[in-house]
């Protein structure tokens, strides 16, 4: 389980989150949701070490991981997808897949077959740049790169974005397979709702830093969850 605790998170002088508690369990599925500027990227950024927060906690089955670096969050089990994909345009594919090897042991630095199973244009593309492929095709790099570093938690974040529809059925296709098999905690950022909504198992919605409703009856509140992410 990730569990954050009244986490709070400056920019400066400027306050962004405001005591911010997330739960994400494995084999399950948490969407955090709200509109643009509400403070998810900067929840996700914290969690996964690329940003310090001020006060509060995260912890990772028991454990407070203590305001890690990215290494460190990274080597604990915690893997990120953020906004934009960021993967290197000059590396091929699998140049891409093996950058997730740096916070493994060298006895586990190999690109399992089960990540072709998930992405299978990735093994067709293995030896094309990074740049050159669509949209879609970097978001599934950039998933595939995550799961490299077989993590206990996966952050993604607003994988949806500038994607065309038949790659979104993809990637909900994965997101729907590692929630199955039970062994990762996915924590979902989006502002598609119908997509969000239809693969949660719990929702929590922030505006304005605070999380301002949460439910696990994500079935039977979809108008309760659409009214609090419009406020």
């Amino acid at each position: 389980m990730l569990e954050v605790t009244d986490l709070t998170l400056r920019y400066g002088q400027s306050e962004v989150l405001h005591g911010m508690n997330l739960i994400a369990k494995a084999g399950e599925v948490t969407a955090v949701m709200g509109v643009n500027g509400v403070g998810k990227t900067s929840l996700m950024n914290a969690i996964a070490g690329r940003h310090p927060y001020r006060g509060g906690t995260i912890r990772l089955d028991g454990r407070d991981l203590n305001h890690p670096s990215a290494v460190q969050a990274a080597k604990a089990g915690i893997a990120y997808v953020p906004q934009g994909r960021e993967v290197f345009p000059l590396m091929t594919v699998a140049d891409n897949l093996r950058t997730g090897f740096s916070c493994l042991a060298r006895e586990e630095r190999t690109v399992p077959d089960r990540i072709f199973d998930l992405f299978p244009i990735l093994d067709q593309m293995r030896n094309r740049r990074g740049g050159d492929l669509s949209g879609g095709q970097q978001q599934q790099l950039a998933i595939a790169r995550a799961l490299i570093t077989r993590p206990k938690v996966l952050l993604l974040d607003e994988p949806t974005e500038g994607i065309q529809p038949s790659i979104i059925k993809d990637i909900g296709r994965v997101i729907e397979t590692l929630r199955s098999e039970g062994e990762i905690a996915v924590v979902l950022v989006e502002q598609y709702f119908d997509f969000a909504v239809g693969l949660a198992d719990r929702v929590t919605v922030v505006s304005g830093g605070v999380v301002t409703y949460e439910t696990e009856d994500v079935g039977g509140a979809r108008d309760d969850i659409l009214r609090a992410v419009a406020l």
